[in-house]
């Protein structure tokens, strides 16, 4: 008789190092998310008192010297210049995964690749078709198009610890994976499509302080009073040449090694592998970044007029409309529907854990757009615009249909996900791993 081999799996259960390297990302993106969430609050709720002038005086304040073109409001200075840091650690990631994590294993990228590509696609699609619809071929109004497509991975994290959710390993795996290929395409739309002007010389002059940031830190050169002004250098040449100056960071830290260095022998041959320079800057940089620069572009960016009318405009604008449209709906049909057609076309099945409600739930939970999202509909727009200012209330709508959404499934199975979540940390044999990680070892 022969033997029948078991099917493929899909979002099984990843190795203990990288369950491990998981779980630490995810607690700091959950604190990051939670900080966002009242940097967020706070701002709305001052834009909408007897006061609300002086936070729009705040954000609107200029600084910066003028002959550098560096003359910017607080907002742009949040948008163009913490966010830059924003994007070096997500450029950080992104090199990671390529290199030594999932996305280096094409069996393992697949999914969340085809997924996020998905997620990304149906959210445009449905924004072009009803803003087109609806929009009575307004001028411009399809430059949002992209708003829409960027999932917000500390927001969305933030939710499940309100929620309690003890997301079973496979599933945070491929949360984290999706999102790190969801800033990637960020980055290129970013990028492509909304450089409205070019500045040739200072493109070509900003490779030269990136060519030597690079070289430094393939040398594993350190030394921040080396690094810090090349890199503002950099910034600051992207800046002026038209690019978006957050492509900058991500270019930056696509540069640094994620692997240590080869040939050295280390005192004790059982201690384990020195740190990366990678994980060194991530570990320097992510607290600001999820702590301070994230919060902070939030608060800049989230206080919209709710009360006096601007919750009744934003409703009549064909833009906001699309932009809750294509979170709410766009998102689960790109990432669900994404998801179930690579299981069909590779006649893959689910974990045994697992159901496709699970899938669904994450797909939801995809739909929450917050930091990219309001980045871009800045890009698109023009900050403070009306379409922007409906549009980031959108997108605070948008996002938290949503998270109420994705609560309601992801609820439903929490007993089940508390069940995985515990025999994840059942350590009979007391060796510091937990067993259900060495058996899937030895499968």
């Amino acid at each position: 008789m022969t033997k029948v081999p078991n099917p493929r799996r899909l979002l099984t259960r990843s190795s203990w190092p990288e369950a491990q390297r998981i779980a630490g990302a995810l607690r700091t993106e959950t604190v990051g998310g939670s900080l966002l969430l009242v940097a967020a609050l706070v701002a709305i709720v001052w834009a909408n008192t007897p006061w609300g002038d002086s936070y729009f005086a705040l954000r609107d304040l200029t600084v910066g010297p003028a002959s550098w073109h560096l003359d910017l409001s607080l907002g742009q200075w949040a948008s163009d210049g913490l966010l830059a840091v924003f994007f070096f650690v997500a450029g950080l990631e992104l090199k990671r995964e390529f290199v030594v994590g999932d996305l280096n294993q094409p069996a393992k990228a697949a999914l969340p690749v085809a997924a996020a590509a998905c997620g990304v696609a149906m959210p445009a699609v449905i924004f072009v078709a009803i803003a087109g619809t609806i929009g009575n071929g307004e001028s411009g109004l399809l430059r949002g198009w992209a708003i829409p497509t960027a999932t917000d991975i500390a927001f969305a994290l933030a939710v499940l610890a309100v929620l309690g959710t003890h997301l079973p390993s496979g599933l945070r795996s491929f949360l984290l994976t999706l999102a790190v290929v969801d800033d990637l395409i960020a980055i290129t739309i970013i990028a492509l499509f909304y450089t409205d002007s070019l500045d040739v010389v200072a493109l070509l002059l900003a490779l030269v302080p990136l060519a030597l940031f690079g070289f430094l830190v393939q040398r594993r050169i350190d030394r921040w009073w080396l690094l810090v002004p090349l890199a503002l250098l950099a910034w600051g040449l992207v800046h002026a040449s038209g690019v978006h100056a957050t492509v900058a960071g991500v270019v930056l830290g696509m540069l640094v090694p994620v692997r240590p260095r080869q040939g050295g022998q280390q005192a004790d041959p059982q201690a384990p592998p020195a740190p990366s320079l990678a994980e060194r800057f991530e570990e320097w940089l992510h607290p600001f970044s999820a702590g301070f620069a994230v919060p902070v572009f939030a608060f800049m960016a989230a206080g919209v007029h709710v009360l006096g009318g601007g919750f009744t405009d934003a409703l009549r604008d064909p833009a906001a409309i699309a932009v809750v449209c294509a979170l709410v709906i766009g998102k689960v049909i790109g990432v669900f529907g994404g998801t179930w057609a690579f299981s069909g076309f590779t006649r893959a099945q689910l974990d045994s854990d697992l159901a496709w409600s699970d899938v669904f739930g994450l797909s939801l939970l995809a739909g929450i757009g917050f930091t990219v999202s309001l980045l871009v509909g800045e890009l698109a727009y023009g900050a403070g615009s009306p379409h922007d200012e409906h549009v980031k209330l959108a997108i605070l709508v948008g996002s938290t249909l949503a998270a109420l959404l994705a609560a309601v499934v992801l609820r439903r199975r929490n007993r089940i996900y508390r069940r995985i979540h515990e025999l994840e940390q059942l350590d009979l044999d007391a060796d510091g791993i937990p067993d259900v990680y060495q058996r899937d070892d030895e499968d």
